[in-house]
């Protein structure tokens, strides 16, 4: 299997999983809590739209030039440093905060709000606990150079 499927797939049954049927399922539940700001919401949309189209971009980078997927068990082979990692470390999970933070805003939820913050916690520890030392120990100097460059989670713009 290419590592396109493989990562196609993987979008499907993860991402797809956490920034659509998640977010769905709490605000069709008794979870829902709402809050009112009027055509305000729809600032949601372009923050819902840069983090999806961020995390595509990366998912193709790690398919075409890692030669391999976003998933911990099939994880690139090539360390990516190119596109979105030219700005930011972590730009898929920066993605994945900017849709749960838009659809927060956009249908007025509160408790969507909770899951996007439940969710860069989340990944922010799984990046510091995980990520970050198997990618030392996989990548050394050239990932340990990265990290003096390139910035965790709040882009900065390329030297």
């Amino acid at each position: 299997m290419t590592p396109l499927l493989k990562t196609l797939i993987f979008l499907l049954l993860v991402p797809v999983t956490g920034v659509i049927l998640i977010p769905r399922w709490i605000l069709l539940s008794g979870w829902n809590r709402t809050f009112e700001i009027g055509n305000w919401n729809l600032l949601g949309a372009p923050l819902i739209a840069l983090g999806a189209a961020g995390l595509l971009w990366c998912f193709w980078d790690f398919a075409t030039f890692g030669k391999g997927t976003p998933a911990p068990i099939d994880p690139p082979k090539v360390f990516v440093s190119r596109g979105l990692y030219r700005w930011v470390r972590n730009p898929m999970y920066v993605g994945i905060a900017l849709i749960l933070s838009g659809e927060a805003l956009f249908f007025e939820s509160w408790s969507l709000f909770g899951l996007a913050a439940f969710v860069w916690f989340a990944q922010h520890l799984f990046v510091l606990l995980y990520e970050e030392p198997v990618l030392k120990q996989k990548f050394g100097a050239e990932y340990e150079a990265y990290l003096k460059t390139v910035p965790r989670w709040l882009p900065k713009r390329p030297k």
